[in-house]
């Protein structure tokens, strides 16, 4: 029998814990708790944030390695339904049976990208990736009123993030190209999300944190930034003309959040910082393209 100290000393140890809240998925009625990330014993040590707005943890000597967003998603562990939280119980009743019906294939599509995965189990990295996986395809179920196009492309950049740290853990597995595909996803999810707003087709209204990361939220500018910054580095880049376009496109969206007032909450100082010198690159760019 182990000694109380141990006992302890794992319990010290735990990253996660399983919530008391119950679930039940609304496309097959399994009744499940989700694991939460335990906060605070210095569980956490905030490293850099990236141009993508992207917080990077550094590994705790106590903990390890630690990925806040592995446990964000709910997802049922029996027919691995999954979106975020606040719209888990909002999928509607006549998407339901879709749901459902799709469970065969996207499990199938899941592990072909994430193999041996187990939501009943403990997260790993692996179990995070895929999470986030599963909330870009089932927000396809999601009625307009949810915003469920910014979602998937808040989905899509999470999950690039999380194949980043399954290649750094796995090295030429693939995941490398894997991460830049969800990032072209990510840009087209959120250039579809700013187009259909502007046709008054589908508003954000029903996203009430734009991350794009767990740790702070940049709002509604955030999102014009990513946005921008997607373009500048995964966009048309084929033909020289399509090339500038994109750029432009890219230029006249940052240029709108020097117009959105001063640093704030929401945009500090070093966040604007960013969106300047992404708008000198873009800027320096096109000049070299008119010179050609």
């Amino acid at each position: 029998m182990r000694s109380r100290k141990k006992e302890v000393e794992d319990r010290e140890l735990k990253v996660s814990f399983y919530s008391k809240k119950e679930y039940t998925c609304p496309a097959c009625g399994a009744a499940f708790r989700k694991e939460e990330l335990l906060s605070g014993g210095g569980r956490l040590i905030a490293g850099a944030l990236t141009m993508e707005l992207h917080r990077l943890y550094e590994p705790s000597a106590k903990y390890g390695e630690i990925y806040p967003l592995v446990y964000s998603a709910v997802v049922c562990p029996e027919c691995w339904f999954a979106s975020n939280e606040m719209d888990f119980p909002l999928l509607p009743p006549a998407k339901k049976e879709e749901a459902l019906f799709d469970q065969s294939n996207r499990s199938a599509d899941t592990l072909l990208i994430f193999p041996e995965i187990d939501f009943k189990l403990p997260r790993t990295l692996m179990e995070g990736a895929a999470s986030q996986y599963l909330v870009l395809r089932c927000y396809d179920y999601y009625a307009k009123q949810t915003s469920p196009t910014i979602k998937q492309g808040l989905a899509s950049i999470r999950t690039a993030w999380l194949l980043d740290d399954l290649d750094k853990k796995f090295p030429k597995q693939h995941y490398d190209w894997l991460a830049t595909l969800f990032r072209k996803k990510a840009l087209y999810f959120y250039s579809e999300a700013l187009a259909r707003e502007q046709a008054g087709v589908e508003t954000m209204s029903g996203i009430k944190a734009y991350g794009p990361d767990l740790d702070k939220n940049y709002s509604y500018e955030g999102m014009l930034y990513l946005y921008a910054y997607l373009q500048y580095k995964y966009g048309l880049a084929d033909d020289m003309d399509e090339r500038k376009t994109s750029l432009e496109k890219a230029r006249r969206t940052i240029a709108k959040l020097f117009g959105m007032g001063k640093s704030s909450k929401d945009k500090p100082g070093a966040f604007l910082e960013m969106a300047r010198k992404l708008y000198d690159t873009l800027n320096k760019d096109l000049s070299e393209m008119n010179v050609q």
